[in-house]
């Protein structure tokens, strides 16, 4: 299809999202929790403005002529890789469904996207919806079931040329090897962090800081990739921005999701919940103290919801401090000087997101510089949009979702050397 028919197709899917957005944003949350208020800029408003920039996008890509002697043309064709597999999470199945599957679209491949087993029905849904646009049958796949089943077929498979993954580290690391084992397929991994949020003394505005930094970690019940999970703070302001914290976490909602009121929904499963309350009892076993939460909340609907939840006095060994919990749990850490702040944000093995407040535009520059991060926010923490890539470094994967940068992913190069 010419770049043109792709363009409308794009943007008629788009408009066909925006025009059932509430109906859309409320079947991803009866799968997986996330508060509703949330969920319709984050999910299907995202996903919208996702294929709307692909539209405009896919036309402004071009070839290339090198120079080369005169007696020589050399071109640099950019040229749909083929096939796309997708996996992508439970958490924001349609705006991350729509990361991976806009920019694959706009390039000219064809994708068989695979939903989490828990947080299908919005993307079959977008299925109808691509079909509804008018995508060419067989363009997009929607294939539904476990991954040790669905999506190791998916990556197994010898007509998949590129396979993109949002997801755990142990289900990365298994695509790997699943494309050493079929037709050596490139895979791009984001695979989530444990993102440091480092807050000086010297900060602008701490009480906003604070408030932010509530909302970094428990909006979605903490179920968000890039996630301030750990909390970084200058020694000289500890016990007052804790305690700020504390105070906008402790005024949280947490409730139904569906419900316009509640600020926090709920935990994805019983065994996600287990595993976060096994997080917190290990911490204070260790000899962290717990300042807020930390308990299940029971419902009278039912379900799996958690308070908000402190830790302080986390050392940067603890599994608290080094492995991703995936859920509403805050780790707090103190520190004395810039040299160490940057020792302990760079000391996991992720790097996806980190966050630096100060009032000191060189200290911004270098904490920017130092800490190994594919996004440092500098007195804010979120909201980054379609212009600038989303992508980690070390185990936090590789390749980039979001701007034009995503678009590599899925084009190959191909040199034409012509003799005149």
């Amino acid at each position: 299809m010419a770049p043109a028919g792709r363009k409308k197709v794009l943007h008629k899917i788009a408009d066909l999202i925006e025009a059932e957005a509430l109906a859309l944003t409320v079947l991803g949350v009866r799968d997986n929790g996330t508060e509703i208020n949330m969920a319709l800029k984050a999910e299907a408003g995202s996903a919208a403005g996702t294929f709307r920039y692909y539209a405009e996008a896919l036309d402004k890509v071009y070839g290339e002529i090198a120079p080369t002697a005169p007696n020589v043309l050399g071109l640099i064709h950019r040229d749909p890789v083929g096939v796309v597999g997708a996996i992508v999470p439970w958490n924001f199945p349609l705006m991350i469904g729509a990361w991976k599957l806009a920019p694959a679209l706009a390039a000219g491949n064809s994708v068989v996207l695979k939903p989490a087993e828990t947080a299908s029905l919005s993307l079959l849904r977008l299925a109808d919806i691509c079909a509804e646009a008018g995508l060419p049958d067989g363009v997009l796949n929607v294939v539904t079931g476990p991954g040790h089943i669905t999506g190791e077929a998916l990556a197994l498979s010898m007509d998949v040329d590129v396979l993109v993954f949002t997801g755990s580290g142990a289900t990365g690391r298994r695509l790997l090897e699943y494309s050493a084992r079929s037709n050596l397929k490139r895979v791009y991994l984001e695979l989530g962090g444990k993102s440091p949020n480092v807050v000086f003394a010297d900060a602008p505005d701490l009480d906003l800081a604070a408030k932010t930094s509530a909302m970094g970690i428990f909006r979605n019940s903490g179920q968000v990739c890039v996630a301030g999970s750990r909390l970084l703070v200058e020694a000289s302001v500890h016990d007052d921005f804790v305690a700020r914290v504390a105070h906008h976490a402790a005024a949280l909602q947490v409730g139904d999701p569906l419900d316009l009121n509640s600020h926090i929904g709920a935990v994805n499963s019983e065994t996600q919940l287990a595993g976060n309350l096994g997080f917190v009892s290990d911490a204070v076993a260790e000899g962290a103290t717990l300042a807020l939460g930390g308990n299940r909340i029971l419902q009278d609907t039912g379900g799996t919801y958690m308070e908000p939840t402190i830790v302080t006095g986390v050392a940067p060994h603890h599994r608290l401090a080094q492995q991703e919990v995936f859920g509403p749990v805050l780790a707090v850490t103190p520190f004395t000087t810039d040299a160490e702040a940057i020792t302990i944000a760079n000391s996991t093995d992720y790097g996806l997101s980190a966050g630096v407040w100060t009032a000191s535009l060189p200290r911004a520059h270098k904490m920017i510089r130092a800490i190994r991060a594919g996004i440092v926010h500098v007195n804010t923490y979120g909201g980054s949009d379609n212009t600038v890539p989303l992508g980690g470094v070390k185990q936090s994967g590789n390749g980039h979702d979001k701007s034009l940068h995503a678009m590599d992913k899925y084009l190959d190069l191909k040199t034409a050397w012509i003799q005149l």
